[in-house]
């Protein structure tokens, strides 16, 4: 079964009399285990398309499953529990809270499912060990490099057990060593099962993933898999630089 399908999948925006058509009739099929990159110009609907996966927004037209479940007619409530049980974000910001450890941004998905305080600390722990920033836990963000960052927000994209793990630019705010050093950890993981849809403008980004959706104009107009650059080798190649601390 399909991790991610979608049949039609339209969204119209209305601004006064004028209706911009941001994603027109995309049909796309995503199975477990699929690491892919989502394309496209400023304009193309790559970002429409990526919030309707991560049920940030409802489709205007057809329909979309995840992980087998109908979710483009559910209620807004019932979003935000398939969101916060079966969605994994990694966004260019990072989006941590300033006053926090690291431990503790990792623990707050945990926060809305009733889970224990004891086995909130222990989950966050082994995800912020998985991401190699075991040592760090009590870390503030500032204390940290972007690239640190970054892996604790992917920390917290894991400590749920999502079905699939939405990445918007991830690597945007990153130098070249250290883009690659976290492209290598999201290959680590999709090779261990995990699902990825990451969303670049980089061509050299996207060369990472195994397949490639390309949109133009509200369009998917091309659906191709490829072989993918392995960053693990790629990291051979490039200087070691210590990184600096934002």
């Amino acid at each position: 079964m399909a991790i991610i399908a979608t049949e039609d999948l339209g969204k119209d925006y209305h601004l006064g009399p004028h209706t911009v058509h941001a994603l027109r009739g995309v049909s796309v099929s995503i199975e477990p285990g699929e690491f892919v990159a989502v394309m496209g110009p400023s304009g193309s609907g790559k970002s429409t398309f990526m919030n309707l996966l991560g049920c940030l927004d409802r489709p205007t037209a057809g329909r979309y499953w995840l992980d087998g479940e109908d979710v483009a007619r559910l209620s807004r409530d019932q979003l935000a529990s398939v969101r916060n049980a079966k969605i994994g974000f990694v966004f260019q910001m990072f989006n941590l809270l300033a006053r926090t450890s690291a431990l503790e941004n990792v623990e707050l998905p945990l926060l809305y499912g009733g889970i224990s305080a004891r086995e909130r600390r222990q989950r966050a722990r082994a995800r912020l060990e998985a991401v190699g920033l075991a040592e760090r836990e009590h870390h503030h963000p500032s204390q940290l490099s972007g690239g640190q960052q970054q892996r604790v927000a992917i920390a917290r994209a894991l400590v749920n057990d999502p079905a699939v793990i939405l990445a918007d630019e991830p690597t945007g705010n990153l130098d070249t060593r250290t883009s690659v050093e976290i492209l290598a950890l999201l290959q680590r993981l999709n090779r261990q099962g995990l699902t990825i849809v990451l969303v670049t403008h980089e061509q050299d980004i996207a060369t990472y993933a195994g397949r490639r959706l390309v949109f133009r104009d509200g369009r998917l107009r091309t659906d191709e898999r490829v072989t993918s650059i392995d960053a693990a080798d790629v990291l051979k190649t490039l200087p070691e630089e210590e990184e600096a601390v934002v």
